[in-house]
């Protein structure tokens, strides 16, 4: 017997799910664009809806520092394959879980702290975690963290739960005691979840402030970015979009590849992201949640070298450094991909990219499973694409890639 797909019960018609922020869609002109250039986008996000496999998507799109698109279509709640509870239609203000897209948010606060003189990238993470250099691990470095090179991609020795990704005491002294995979330096194999609980604790040790309160002060707060945070400290929970499993069940070894490199199963993974203990929780590689426009505008002060409206929060050859390559092309271990780094962004490339064809300049983050958001400076670009639904391997998923490709073509001009 096939695998059953797991899809969200889709509504018709799609302008009644479908919510722009209300004036802030600059006219395409004002981005050197056309109607039809920002409608065809906008198609290719209706075509992803309509796979019925993401219950909400959010977009947010700008292009020579005007928003083109910011808007939503679907359900916030409601709408998953097994929904509880009466039907949210999201709208722009809905917050999304970015996954591992917030190692770029991480990131930019670890290169903060190397401009202030807090930290160099090259020293070793046990210079200020004096434990972690248990079992020959005391010349790994920051760097190597942020590059995925560490050789803690995943923690097979160890046993991982859900209440040690949310506690953080615990999930050190686990990483601690840890057994690197690889000597470091030596292979690039993606680090799902290890390393942002490294790279959080240095930047508390060396700063004396709670990660959350690092976040707002240096770079939130600065910028306007309201919704940028790690979880939700306090208030309601249901300002977050549930995350949903769609698509077909990953089957091994790709199963296995997922379980290794989370620490627990897909399925259980979503299910996880809803709980309360997750939002509550700082997992500084996985559990930012925002909306598509402030990640959009994040990403945005990036591409204009750390400066936004007039607020500079990085110097210029910071950001460059952060957004040089660092690998070239190589096949990642564990995506079993060939991967394009940065010092904590993947980069874009020619042909095989998240970003579409021919963009080599191309900066940001790819998100458990279908969360990306980037800057092209090639383009003048910056973009945030936030979805709930958290399909695999699943055939719809091409309408996805075709987001970026439209975006990365119809910009390219």
């Amino acid at each position: 017997m096939l695998p059953r797909l797991s899809t969200s019960v889709l509504p018709a018609p799609l302008h009644e799910v479908t919510v722009a922020r209300e004036g802030a869609e600059a006219p395409p002109g004002d981005a050197g664009l056309t109607r039809r250039d920002v409608d065809e986008i906008w198609a290719t996000v209706e075509g992803l809806y309509a796979s019925g496999l993401h219950p909400a998507i959010a977009l947010c799109l700008r292009r020579r520092g005007h928003v083109v698109l910011d808007r939503t279509i679907g359900h916030a709640r409601g709408n998953s394959p097994r929904p509880t509870g009466a039907k949210v239609r999201a709208t722009p203000d809905t917050r999304f879980c970015l996954f591992s897209a917030a190692k770029a948010v991480t990131a930019v606060l670890v290169h903060m702290a190397e401009e202030r003189g807090l930290l160099h990238l090259d020293d070793a993470v046990a210079d200020f975690v004096p434990a972690f250099a248990r079992h020959d691990k005391g010349a790994i470095t920051l760097r190597q963290l942020m590059v995925h090179r560490a050789g803690l991609p995943s923690l097979p020795d160890a046993k991982i739960d859900e209440q040690v990704l949310t506690d953080w005491p615990r999930i050190l002294e686990v990483l601690c005691d840890a057994r690197p995979l690889s000597a470091p330096g030596r292979r690039l194999a993606y680090h799902a979840l290890t390393g942002g609980y490294l790279l959080g604790e240095v930047l508390q040790v060396v700063t004396g402030r709670p990660l959350r309160t690092l976040l707002r002060e240096w770079l939130t707060a600065p910028l306007g970015l309201s919704s940028i945070e790690y979880g939700v400290p306090d208030g309601p929970l249901d300002v977050v979009a549930e995350n949903a499993f769609t698509g077909l069940p990953p089957v091994p070894p790709l199963a296995w590849m997922l379980e290794r490199s989370l620490g627990i199963p897909l399925r259980r993974a979503v299910e996880v992201s809803n709980r309360d203990a997750w939002l509550r929780a700082v997992v500084p590689s996985g559990n930012i949640v925002s909306t598509a426009n402030d990640t959009c505008r994040l990403f945005e002060a990036l591409l204009r070298d750390g400066e936004l409206g007039g607020v500079r929060v990085l110097e210029r050859r910071t950001v460059r450094r952060a957004v040089a390559e660092t690998s070239y092309l190589e096949v990642d271990q564990t995506l079993g991909l060939p991967m394009r780094y940065g010092t904590g962004f993947m980069l874009g490339a020619r042909r095989l990219s998240l970003y579409g064809a021919d963009t080599e300049r191309a900066f940001g983050h790819l998100g458990f499973t279908s969360v990306v958001a980037w800057a092209d400076p090639a383009r003048d670009i910056s973009v945030a694409l936030l979805t709930s639904g958290k399909p695999f391997v699943t055939p719809g998923q091409v309408r996805w890639l075709n987001v970026a490709r439209t975006i990365a073509r119809v910009t390219a001009k």
